[in-house]
């Protein structure tokens, strides 16, 4: 995708380089503009080239779908004042025979040149705009055929792997009635093992999954590990959630739950997860924290993979309102994840 992407942003760079700005130079003002001064010729043909890459840059139509007013409002004031500064270089004045005629028709060029400027100015960022805002639409159709690709095969391997729940389930429920009255803790993980299959199979067919549901998820998920690991693993999990009932896609926290108890447990010697999901007035915090105890090679090499298809499905479910920060340090795996829930679409789905 990163590859595609390079590829149509360096065709429009090209095509803007060595076609439009050239057409401008040789048709429009600049032509003019030598004859007065080489120096200004150059610093002005310099500074659309400038505007036109730092646009780019900046991925104005991004800041503009995140709603970064605050500086969206600082590149706008920046770019008037450095083009009205621009507007200001002193050039040389006419020579005619009567001074008073020379200081007019200097004022007359120089007011010339200066409407000459804005308006190369507004038409090298028309076109940075425009392919700014094709290459962000780009971007964001190759993130959606992604997920929908992933999605599809996800689906198929379900497919091809699947049991009919209601065997499945009715099979469990006779290997629980087999279960009853041998062993509470075995009880007790049987219902779980029950309950995250359900989740598995119905919930998460769902594109969206209540707050809550996802919670209990989890918590299942994490009382099997513990099971497993024999209490050498101490789980820190915190959840506070103003709204139970808000909606989030399933399964959006399941790669790092995972990941931690993958990577970050041990059968034999004390260590320590932290998970913590917090819901404060649309705004949604998902942490975990782990050091890297076993398969660290296997960590380093793998992880970025399932990063990579989080980001993508976060980029589509939530663009421009989620921030994915994963760091390593000194041994230690952290994950923040922020969801801004508060869109209009969003609080269609939640009937608000």
């Amino acid at each position: 995708m990163k590859s595609l992407e390079h590829k149509t942003g360096l065709i429009f760079d090209l095509f803007f380089s060595v076609g439009i700005m050239p057409l401008l130079i040789i048709l429009g003002p600049p032509r003019f503009w030598w004859d007065v001064s080489p120096v200004f010729t150059c610093l002005a043909i310099s500074y659309m080239y400038g505007w036109y890459f730092a646009t780019r840059f900046l991925r104005l139509p991004k800041l503009i779908l995140s709603k970064s007013y605050y500086r969206i409002a600082i590149i706008v004031i920046l770019s008037i004042a450095l083009t009205y500064i621009l507007t200001l270089y002193p050039l040389p004045e006419l020579d005619f025979i009567i001074p008073s005629m020379s200081e007019y028709q200097t004022r007359v060029r120089n007011y010339n040149m200066a409407i000459s400027v804005w308006l190369m100015f507004t038409v090298v960022m028309c076109y940075s705009l425009t392919v700014a805002f094709i290459k962000e639409l780009y971007h964001r159709m190759l993130l959606q055929n992604i997920v929908e690709h992933q999605r599809d095969k996800a689906e198929l391997a379900l497919y091809k792997a699947q049991i009919n729940p209601h065997f499945l389930f009715n099979t469990l429920n006779s290997l629980y009635s087999l279960i009853i009255g041998t062993s509470q803790k075995a009880e007790d993980a049987f219902i779980k093992f029950t309950e995250l299959l359900k989740y598995t199979y119905v919930t998460a067919e769902n594109d969206w999954v209540t707050i809550n549901d996802e919670i209990n998820y989890i918590n299942n998920y994490i009382d099997l590990q513990l099971i497993r690991l024999d209490g050498h693993t101490n789980v820190v999990r915190e959840w506070r959630v103003d709204n139970n009932d808000a909606i989030i896609p399933p399964m959006i926290f399941l790669t790092f739950v995972e990941n931690a108890f993958k990577y970050g447990t041990s059968t034999s010697k004390k260590c320590e997860i932290v998970i913590k999901l917090l819901l404060d007035d649309g705004i949604l915090r998902f942490e975990t924290e782990n050091r890297i105890i076993k398969h660290s090679d296997e960590f380093r090499e793998n992880m970025p993979i399932g990063i990579n298809n989080c980001r993508s499905r976060l980029s589509v479910l939530f663009p421009g309102r989620y921030n994915l920060d994963i760091k390593e340090e000194g041994g230690v795996f952290r994950v923040f994840l922020q969801i801004n829930l508060n869109h209009k679409r969003y609080d269609k789905m939640c009937g608000h």
